[in-house]
């Protein structure tokens, strides 16, 4: 089997845009949490979410951009940033050695809004001829690899908020078998619009803190009451070890592990004590062929949602052991929200940054300790603490965990 390594990054977020200001943000736990500025929420319950501020038209035609939905926009400036992070050239991607698998969890949301309208207040036949292929969840993969010429294989994994984290996990698996020598790979979501916070407020998932934005997204800590929704994308450049090698790459973290669980339980609530995550973590690990104790540092779901948040926490306690076994943890989605289908993405991101600058991410507004949640969640502040091994987990509606192990070379 093809080792396999991270060479370039790319993410677009609520808190930086590109690999050294999401780092620095990171470090300096920024809130990217803010009053929604792109639409006028007033009619809603939530009123604040995660807005990533992307300047397209450096990166893309205006007449192009007109005909992609914002995920698009999202994934195309994180593949270009991850592109140049790697060094690599377009001579150097296309050909059938290069491949793309890249998801969104809900794909051209705001494009279905804006198609309805059309549809019901004009007529059938005023929508768009782009709907359909602004809409689906593959034009992500699509955009890339026409962009830049990948004739490898391509794929869009679509599993809730665990859809980066399947993309990663099958581009891993795809240079490790021979099947390709690069991949670009990640995650990418465009929800921050009415109908993504309107659907999920009232559902009661978000957070209603709307008088204190910055504070709002509160996992792991007591007085949590909901996740608050971010958008972007979050892409990286794998490559098999002797081609990066070859061109003298710089190598981030080396990816050693992956595996995906069913919960098998409720469509949105996590099976009780986190047994589908404990049994995603397990065969990761199993998967990296190390014991659980080489485990440095965890890239938590924590979605600062009361379930989520105790229930990923005893999982952890069930597959380490003990509380005291249990590494390190923190959740960058305190920062940037909860990224949908680009979070697993923007945190191996994360996860891979820690490992490579021995500084780990904080959970940012951990104010009060909850009882029944006794781990060290990193609080507040990063730390200096250089580790070998770190965990990357992602759990989602309908049941789907996803767990990425990566070693620090």
């Amino acid at each position: 089997m093809n080792r396999v390594v991270v060479t370039g990054l790319g993410p677009v977020t609520p808190i930086g845009i590109g690999a050294d200001a999401f780092l620095k943000a990171q470090h300096e736990a920024k809130n990217g949490i803010r009053t929604i500025r792109m639409f006028d929420s007033s009619e809603l319950s939530v009123h604040i979410a995660g807005e990533s501020e992307i300047d397209i038209e450096a990166y893309l035609d205006r007449k192009e951009a007109k005909r992609l939905d914002r995920f698009v926009h999202h994934a195309l400036i994180g593949a270009a940033l991850a592109i140049e992070d790697a060094g690599l050239s377009e001579a150097d991607l296309a050909g059938e050695h290069a491949g793309t698998c890249i998801g969104s969890g809900i794909g051209g949301l705001e494009t279905w809004e804006e198609q309805t309208f059309k549809r019901f207040e004009r007529n059938p036949m005023r929508m768009s001829p782009f709907f359909i292929p602004m809409l689906i969840a593959n034009m992500a993969a699509g955009h890339v690899a026409m962009r830049y010429g990948l004739l490898g294989p391509s794929s869009t994994v679509v599993t809730a908020c665990a859809t980066a984290s399947g993309n990663i996990g099958d581009a891993f698996r795809i240079i490790q078998r021979g099947e390709a020598k690069l991949m670009l790979t990640g995650g990418t979501e465009a929800c921050v619009n009415p109908m993504g916070i309107g659907g999920f407020a009232v559902m009661k998932a978000l957070s209603t803190r709307n008088d204190s934005p910055e504070t709002a997204s509160r996992p792991f800590s007591l007085n949590r009451d909901g996740f608050v929704a971010g958008e972007g994308a979050g892409i990286l450049v794998l490559e098999d070890y002797d081609h990066a090698k070859a061109r003298g790459a710089r190598i981030y973290a080396e990816v050693v592990g992956y595996a995906t669980s069913a919960d098998a339980h409720h469509i949105t609530a996590p099976a009780p004590g986190g047994a589908g995550a404990v049994r995603a973590v397990k065969w990761a690990i199993k998967s990296a062929v190390i014991d659980n104790s080489a485990i440095g540092y965890i890239n938590a779901h924590g979605t600062s949602t009361p379930a989520n948040d105790l229930n990923e926490t005893l999982a952890y306690k069930a597959v380490f052991g003990a509380k005291d076994k249990v590494p390190p943890i923190s959740s960058t989605k305190s920062m940037t929200g909860h990224m949908l289908g680009a979070a697993g993405g923007v945190e191996a991101i994360a996860t891979v940054q820690a490992l490579y600058t021995g500084v780990l991410p904080p959970t940012r507004n951990y104010f009060e300790p909850d009882p029944e949640l006794d781990l060290d969640y990193i609080p507040n502040e990063a730390r200096e603490q250089q580790v070998d091994y770190a965990l990357s987990t992602n759990f989602a509606f309908g049941g789907q965990n996803a767990a990425l192990v990566f070693k620090r070379v």
